[in-house]
């Protein structure tokens, strides 16, 4: 059986979405499909970038330096305004920018940078200690050809995961208890 490539599948406009809008005997070729296709991908990889830290962070470090930037021009240029009206050359009438908005500014984007590498560092750790707890990986059924020696069956896997719900079910109860036994001894005011 002869093998052959995806683009010998698809008709020849898929195969060159820049020759598709070409004039063809019966009319320009409707892309509405391939097009909402590719937006819809798009969007898709754009809000799993948005919902990754570290990408976050590699995008809010230029709007960093920029405001930044802002930050100590405006500083530069009340500097020398107060420096000129001090020394008498200029009144205060001219308006200036606000020093204290674009710091504001500035500190807003710090707090969002903290953020996004809290995030990203409690990634990591749930990361590290999901590979602690459950060090051996379940083959995928995509690709059962990449099996590793170390992996566990299916079986083997929903046996640990429910050992590991009873043993947080067991946490959860001695914990119940606990807080019962702590209520039951504290008396209610009024009473001696």
């Amino acid at each position: 059986m002869k093998e052959c490539s995806p683009a010998q599948n698809l008709p020849e406009e898929e195969v060159h979405p820049k020759m598709a809008t070409q004039q063809q005997p019966g009319g320009p070729i409707p892309q509405v499909g391939m097009q909402q296709a590719a937006t819809l991908q798009q969007q898709q990889l754009s809000q799993q970038q948005d919902f990754d830290p570290v990408h976050r962070f590699k995008m809010l470090i230029p709007q960093l330096k920029e405001s930044l930037q802002n930050v100590m021009k405006i500083a530069s240029l009340n500097l020398g305004h107060n420096t000129s009206i001090d020394n008498g050359i200029k009144s205060s009438d001219a308006s200036v920018q606000r020093f204290d908005k674009s710091l504001e500014e500035f500190y807003a984007l710090c707090d969002q940078l903290e953020l996004c590498l809290r995030l990203a560092y409690e990634c990591l750790s749930q990361s590290i200690d999901s590979a602690k707890h459950s060090p051996n990986l379940v083959p995928t059924a995509t690709k059962p050809d990449t099996v590793q020696t170390e992996s566990l069956s299916y079986s083997q896997y929903l046996s640990m995961i429910k050992s590991q719900i009873s043993c947080a079910k067991d946490i959860h109860n001695a914990l119940l208890e606990c807080s019962k036994k702590i209520a039951g001894k504290v008396q209610p005011p009024g009473i001696l």
